[in-house]
């Protein structure tokens, strides 16, 4: 019988609230500093769920800017009119629905740090005015012909390429020349060594505070299913994972059957496999329209390699 393991005794590294123990992302970090004196514009490339912002609000942390505001905002989850209000401001008026004056994000962090996640998904016009900024150091609001100055430091974020956006039309090249003045590249979860563990039991320690339940222990199977799971969902999908194992569970101790199912090897009660497959045909179908038939964007879509984006769709019969 295997023994449980307990918490390591190690010391991990508080970077602003992004703990690591890795030498990878202790190399990055690192590097993220050197780059922080600068004024420079950044874009941090990497997955979803790998800590972006926490990044971000590092960088701010250790540039002339520490004090001044720092505001951050997910262009995938804006529509292009609340983007666009979200970004410039509003005067009263300027569209239905602008009851009254609205300071937008530029004006309010003047002086300071603004990071736009998944920028890759910002619309056309927004990247013209942001060029504009990032230019000339002024906008206008909307409804407005007033020209409002700012001087903001610019972090962007994307998990995909703007190379490739700039060839499919949908990025202005001279914008990506602005932003990406320095890219660095954020390591995958799986890539940061001695960080799965570390982190799983920082998440264990944080659940045991706030739950009746205290657990202690890990099963070794358990232990070793988290290692060699691929964690697509990178640091959020292991906190979700570790959520979800002490709350199904009993005792001090965290046992293989706690785990979701998916690090089980088994799909959910409610998803059958030809439900699951016809889940991932529908999705695949959907993304190849999206990118125009283009595999590599598909597949960088997806987070997997060309080779088994072809696998994918000679399977569900659309290659």
């Amino acid at each position: 019988m295997k023994k449980a393991r307990t918490a390591p005794a190690l010391t991990a590294h508080n970077f602003h609230g992004l703990l690591t123990v890795a030498p990878e992302m202790l190399a990055f970090m690192e590097q993220t500093a050197r780059v922080a004196r600068t004024n420079a514009s950044i874009l941090l490339r990497g997955q979803s769920g790998t800590g972006k912002e926490l990044v971000a609000r590092y960088i701010h942390e250790c540039s002339r800017r520490q004090g001044k505001t720092f505001s951050a905002i997910n262009c995938a989850a804006l529509s292009r009119e609340l983007m666009a209000s979200e970004l410039f401001g509003h005067k009263r008026g300027a569209f239905t629905g602008a009851t009254h004056d609205r300071t937008g994000l530029l004006q309010l962090t003047d002086g300071g740090t603004l990071f736009l996640d998944e920028i890759a998904e910002m619309p056309l016009d927004i990247q013209a005015g942001l060029l504009r900024v990032l230019q000339d150091r002024c906008f206008t609001p909307l409804g407005s012909s007033e020209v409002v100055h700012t001087d903001i430091r610019l972090v962007s974020a994307t998990h995909t390429s703007l190379r490739r956006g700039v060839a499919e039309g949908v990025f202005r090249e001279d914008l990506m020349y602005r932003i990406r003045v320095v890219p660095l590249y954020l390591p995958t979860l799986r890539e940061r060594t001695g960080d799965i563990e570390m982190l799983a039991w920082q998440f264990i320690h944080t659940l045991n505070a706030e739950n009746e339940r205290q657990v202690t222990h890990m099963a070794q199977d358990v232990f070793d299913t988290l290692l060699t799971y691929s964690w697509p969902g990178n640091v959020r999908e292991l906190s979700n994972v570790m959520a979800y194992c002490h709350a199904i569970g009993l005792g001090n101790e965290l046992a293989y059957q706690d785990l979701p199912p998916e690090l089980r090897g088994e799909a959910p009660p409610d998803e059958k496999p030809q439900d699951l497959e016809t889940d991932e045909r529908a999705e695949l179908a959907t993304l190849l329209q999206q990118h125009r038939g283009r595999k590599q964007a598909v597949a960088d879509a997806l987070g997997i390699s060309r080779a088994t984006l072809w696998r994918k769709l000679k399977q569900h019969g659309l290659s």
